[in-house]
C-alpha cells in the first residue's frame, strides 16, 4: 500500500462520482490492493449523490479525500476540482467504473520518470472489458476527412487507414508505447504542472468531449498523448449513463458539436455541421428500417433518438476563444 504522508505525495489520484458507490467501492478496493512503491492521495469529487452512501464509501479508505458537490456540475468541473487540491506531482483522472489487474500507476510514472521533466505526455494504459478483450479505447481526433468517413460509413471500407477511418487502431496489434489521437478518459496519467499549465479541463464541456479537448489543445501546446499497453485496467464502460440511452445520445451530440465549435473556423466548420446533420438523417431512417425488418426495438429507438438528434444546436460558447 502506499502511505500517504503529508507534502510527500507521488501521485494525486482524482476520482468523479455519481450515485454509483457500489462501482466505486470496488475501484477503491482494487486501487489500493494493486498500487505500492509509491505515495498516493485519492481525491473522489462526488457530483451530487442524492444519499449518503458515499461519506461510508469513503470513510472505509484512509487514502480518500471526499470533495462533495451539491449538484452534478459536470465531469470536466469536478476533475478542475481534483486538481485544484491535489498535491501530487503526479495526476491520475480515473473512473469509478475501473478496476486494477496490475500495479499500473507505478509502471506509468517509472516510464514518465525516465522522461525529461519537461515533457508534455499525457499517458493511458489498455483497457480491458470485463470478459478480459481488449477494449477499443483510442483513436484519432476529429478531421474533415475523418468526420465524413464516420458519417458515411467509408470507414467499414478503409479500415486501416488512418486518415480515413479514426477507429483504425483496433486493426492494428500494438504491443509498445504509440502516439495516438485520443484516449477515452477512463484512465489518464501525467505530470501535475503539465495539467495545470493547460488550465485543466474546459468546463463548458459538461459530458463526453472533455479529454478530446485537452488533447487537442495538448497538440497545440507541443504535446502528445500516448498509449502505454504494456499494463492494463478493467474498464466496465457506459456506467454512468446506463439505463438512461437519451442522456448519452443527447450528450454525445452535444459535446461533439462544442468541438466543432471550439476547433474549426470558417468553412471548414460549415462543411462539418453539414457532413454531421446529414449522417444523421441517413442513420434515422435507415434504423428505424432495420427495425422493422428485424422486429428489434433497439434499432426503433436508436432510430427515434437519431432524428430527435437533428433539432439539436448548443450554443457557442467558444466565440473568440482557442
Amino acid at each position: 500500500m502506499g502511505e500517504k504522508t503529508k507534502n510527500n505525495i507521488d501521485v494525486s489520484i482524482v476520482i468523479v462520482n455519481y450515485k454509483k458507490h457500489e462501482l466505486l467501492d470496488n475501484c477503491l478496493a482494487s486501487l489500493i490492493k494493486h498500487s505500492s512503491g509509491f505515495t498516493y492521495e485519492i481525491i473522489v469529487v462526488d457530483n451530487g449523490s442524492t444519499d449518503s452512501i458515499i461519506e461510508p464509501v469513503c470513510a472505509k479508505y484512509a487514502e480518500v479525500v471526499l470533495v462533495r458537490n451539491e449538484k452534478n456540475s459536470g465531469f470536466a468541473t469536478a476533475n478542475n476540482q481534483g486538481i485544484a487540491v491535489a498535491t501530487g506531482e503526479y495526476i491520475l483522472f480515473l473512473n469509478n467504473d475501473t478496476i486494477f489487474i496490475d500495479n499500473s500507476i507505478m509502471i506509468l510514472k517509472n516510464y514518465l520518470q525516465q522522461k525529461e521533466k519537461n515533457t508534455k505526455i499525457i499517458l493511458s494504459c489498455k483497457l480491458l472489458n470485463m470478459d478480459g478483450t481488449i477494449q477499443q479505447s483510442i483513436f484519432e481526433l476529429p478531421t474533415i476527412l475523418n468526420i465524413f468517413s464516420s458519417n458515411f460509413f467509408l470507414y467499414t471500407i478503409f479500415k486501416k487507414s488512418g486518415k480515413i477511418n479514426k477507429y483504425h487502431y483496433c486493426y492494428e496489434k500494438i504491443s509498445n508505447p504509440i502516439s495516438v489521437g485520443v484516449a477515452i478518459g477512463a484512465f489518464l496519467f501525467t505530470r501535475t504542472n503539465l495539467i495545470r499549465e493547460l488550465n485543466g479541463f474546459d468546463t463548458r464541456f459538461y459530458f463526453y468531449a472533455e479529454e478530446m479537448d485537452i488533447y487537442k489543445r495538448l497538440s497545440n501546446y507541443g504535446g502528445k498523448v500516448v498509449y502505454f499497453p504494456q499494463t492494463a485496467i478493467i474498464h466496465i464502460g457506459g456506467a454512468t449513463t446506463e439505463g438512461i440511452p437519451w442522456f448519452k445520445y443527447r450528450n454525445q451530440t452535444i459535446a461533439y458539436l462544442q468541438y466543432y465549435q471550439k476547433h474549426f473556423l470558417g468553412l471548414s466548420f460549415i462543411l462539418i455541421l453539414v457532413i454531421h446533420y446529414l449522417g444523421l438523417l441517413l442513420r434515422f431512417p435507415l434504423n428505424i428500417i432495420l427495425g422493422i425488418i428485424t422486429f428489434r426495438k433497439f434499432y426503433l429507438r436508436k432510430g427515434y433518438y437519431h432524428f430527435l438528434q437533428l433539432f439539436i444546436y448548443p450554443k457557442n460558447q467558444f466565440k473568440n476563444s482557442i
